[in-house]
């Protein structure tokens, strides 16, 4: 058919979700999914055990964070702001708030990072230290390069040794040795990794922990990323967490995706985050809005 009764079509989907076997059917013939843990496809991996740990932000938080949604909401009610200009200012502030709940230094850039003053570094030390108990291994996902070293360093004090942090500094000969290091049977905890750098094409099946210190925001990615972990030659249950911080903008997003991602995981199983900059402002500004 038509663009037009294309779109008619998919547009129906959400009242009558009945339209997806409809949809499968039509479009089963031209993709072909496999998926890993579909035992039928892949019988000898473990199981794959994913959650989302919910953390409280700190006093210094949620000062900072209130503060950064009062100055877009100031910003995006003022006059003359372009389209171009609106998303760079979107974007900008949505990486502000990821920054704060991540922790308060890493939005003013200082070197301290006590971990009391984070949510998610109190939660990242309860976990690891039953990891370290076990002597199991753990791979940390973040997004941003400028957290990799106080995050090890912050590991190395739990797990009484140092780790391995990768990113898109790491040289390439560097990456294999580390990896390679990794998975010897000389006991290396953990190992923080950029998702952009590591999200695929690395074998780090030593490790049958991932937590995601910060969300990508798109399922795919995340879960590319978990895959360094869970592929052929993971001999171990793997345990994924999430860190997730309560009554902000992190809380919203995750539950928008798992929403939206009924749509995608129902044809092909894609995801994504485009659709932020799209919202109108007083929707944006009711997402991001602190409710604690």
């Amino acid at each position: 058919g038509t663009s037009e009764e294309f779109r008619d079509f998919t547009g129906q989907l959400e009242n009558h979700p009945e339209g997806y076997q409809r949809l499968k059917s039509m479009v089963s013939p031209f993709i072909l999914r496999r998926v890993k843990t579909d035992k039928s496809i892949i019988s000898d991996l473990p199981d794959k055990m994913e959650q989302v740990d919910y953390v409280r932000l700190s006093k210094k938080q949620i000062v900072l964070y209130r503060k950064q949604v009062s100055l877009l909401e100031q910003t995006l009610s003022g006059d003359g702001i372009s389209g171009m200009q609106r998303r760079g200012i979107v974007l900008a502030t949505i990486t502000k708030l990821k920054q704060i709940c991540n922790h308060p230094d890493q939005l003013m850039g200082l070197d301290g990072y006590d971990p009391k003053e984070s949510g998610k570094f109190e939660m990242l030390r309860e976990i690891c230290e039953t990891i370290s108990e076990k002597r199991e291994r753990v791979l940390v996902f973040t997004q941003y390069k400028e957290i990799a070293e106080y995050l090890s360093s912050f590991l190395a004090k739990i797990f009484g040794c140092k780790g391995f942090v990768l990113h898109g500094g790491t040289r390439i000969k560097r990456r294999t040795e580390m990896v390679e290091e990794f998975n010897s049977d000389e006991y290396i905890p953990y190992m923080v990794l950029s998702v952009k750098a590591a999200g695929t094409g690395l074998n780090l099946t030593a490790a049958n922990h991932v937590i995601h210190f910060d969300r990508w925001w798109n399922p795919a990615v995340e879960n590319q990323a978990t895959d360094r972990a869970f592929r052929i030659g993971q001999e171990k249950n793997v345990i994924v967490h999430k860190l997730v911080c309560e009554g902000t903008i992190e809380e919203r997003i995750d539950a928008l995706i798992n929403s939206k991602k009924e749509l995608a995981d129902n044809v092909i199983g894609a995801g994504g985050e485009n659709w932020i900059t799209e919202m109108g402002d007083r929707e944006l500004i009711d997402m991001m809005r602190l409710t604690v």
